[in-house]
């Protein structure tokens, strides 16, 4: 970050756009200020389009007067149940609200608003480093005013509230998430003080729409290393009401001195790995639930010890009513998401084995289009302390993806699924859809994927009619 005096302030902000509502808002008798996340990536030299400006009076009346003095290159939009105006201006949105004091009912995070001061204005925001604002008027352009230490508090890293952390999350529940969400993508420590009230309030999360959960939840994801933000969901006690399926990983269990790892911290350590590859969101969600089946798969064999059968299946039922009660979309996304989970052991068998090609083919043809992203989910999946053992699986993952690229480049996928398809096979043998029918394709299927046969019409139609005559339908 970088420390600036009001008057190196003014010169940052001498620009066009703020010069004319510091001298709309002279014109009204108004004071205005430049606040919030502007303010704070300033510091932190940042790039932000997003402008919010509080005005102590109406901020409507001064984004309709800025408006006419702009003409038609600039864009308004008025919210009038809101109170807040929008200009769009050469690229930047900048928003205007009028300084307000708040309160809360229990049982709502929408508050009770009334014109208030800058100070009022300043009180209801969420954290510290939130809470500055420079003035825009022509008299003190430039002017920091910051009553809660938010310049010290970015220098030294801390993410805490203005006033009592008790209050400021009863009132609004979702600041508690913001609180994780800011600390993890500013790569910040929360205050002790407003930690310990996360956990004190985190009940007060059921007056939350899922959806509002699901997007900081998301913000929180995409940060540049995402383990952070669930470390501290995990501490406080709010990921147990969130997502307690990943919570419930967090344990570690002896038995005849046997342990098994902390799948919760594994899982972590794979979404940070798969976070340093990709910012797909979506497939970071499949890092985040890759393991999530583990709670309801884990057995004790005695000769084997901890197993985990069949994790990558429960986990991958899983998904849906997870995204169902988050709220996040239940279309080709949770699909794909879904589709990860399921699959994210096949390449970690194979690659413990001999690479055949007939194993990287029935890989390809159930992966699809989203084999690239599995294996980077199966890459960062390796996360053994046993440094031999890892590159083991690494140098096997590189052999898969060599022949993966070999299949693609001859574009085996149009020749994966046989020239004989379901409705011929209804037809030949006098079938309604049927298990029967399942078996035959199944068979076909198999015969191509292993390469016991063409993936042509006349030895297909042998191996057909074989099969149906050891049925007893020919």
């Amino acid at each position: 970050m970088k420390l600036y005096t009001d008057a190196e302030l003014a010169q940052i902000l001498d620009k066009d756009i703020f010069h004319l509502i510091g001298d709309t808002a002279d014109e009204l008798n108004l004071d205005c200020y430049v606040v919030g996340g502007y303010v704070r990536d300033l510091f932190l030299e940042r790039p932000s389009n997003d402008i919010d400006v509080v005005v102590v009076g109406s901020g409507i009346q001064v984004a309709n007067a800025l408006r006419k003095k702009m003409g038609r290159k600039a864009n308004i939009s008025v919210f009038k149940n809101f109170g807040t105006a929008q200009v769009k201006y050469k690229g930047l949105e900048v928003e205007f609200v009028g300084a307000r004091r708040e309160s809360y009912s229990h049982d709502s995070r929408k508050p009770i608003v009334e014109d208030g001061t800058l100070e009022d204005d300043q009180n209801r925001r969420d954290f510290t480093v939130n809470a500055m604002a420079i003035q825009l008027n022509r008299a003190h352009f430039g002017e920091l005013v910051d009553p809660f230490g938010g310049i010290e508090d970015l220098e030294d890293g801390i993410i805490r509230t203005p006033l009592d952390p008790d209050i400021t999350f009863s009132d609004d529940p979702l600041r508690m998430l913001r609180c994780v969400r800011f600390a993890t993508q500013l790569h910040f420590f929360i205050e002790d003080e407003t930690f310990e009230a996360l956990g004190r309030n985190a009940h007060r999360l059921k007056i939350i729409s899922g959806e509002r959960i699901s997007e900081e939840l998301n913000k929180t994801i995409k940060a540049p290393q995402p383990s952070r933000g669930f470390v501290d969901l995990q501490r406080s006690g709010l990921l147990q009401l969130i997502l307690p399926e990943l919570a419930g990983l967090d344990i570690v269990e002896t038995r005849n001195g046997r342990a098994h790892k902390n799948n919760f911290y594994h899982t972590l350590e794979v979404l940070d790995n798969v976070a340093q590859k990709s910012d797909n969101l979506w497939l970071r969600w499949a890092a985040l639930l890759h393991d999530v089946g583990k709670t309801r798969s884990k057995r004790w064999d005695p000769a084997l010890g901890w197993t985990f059968h069949n994790h990558n299946y429960l986990g991958a039922k899983m998904v849906p009513d997870i995204f169902r009660r988050l709220k996040e979309p239940m279309d080709a996304k949770m699909k794909y998401v879904q589709k990860l989970v399921d699959l994210h052991m096949r390449p970690i068998a194979i690659a413990d084995e001999e690479v055949t090609d007939s194993a990287v083919r029935r890989l390809l043809n159930d992966a699809g289009d989203d084999i690239d992203d599995l294996m980077t989910l199966c890459e960062a999946d390796i996360t053994s302390k046993n440094q031999v053992r890892k590159r083991q699986f690494l140098d096997n993952f590189r052999m898969v993806r060599e022949k993966l690229a070999d299949l693609k480049e001859r574009d085996y996928k149009r020749l994966l699924q046989p020239c004989i398809d379901g409705n011929e096979i209804m037809q030949m043998f006098n079938l309604k859809p049927c298990r029967e029918v399942g078996a035959l394709k199944q068979c076909l299927k198999d015969a191509v994927l292993d390469n016991k046969v063409e993936n042509e019409r006349e030895p297909l139609m042998q191996l057909l009619m074989q099969k149906a005559r050891q049925m007893g339908l020919a």
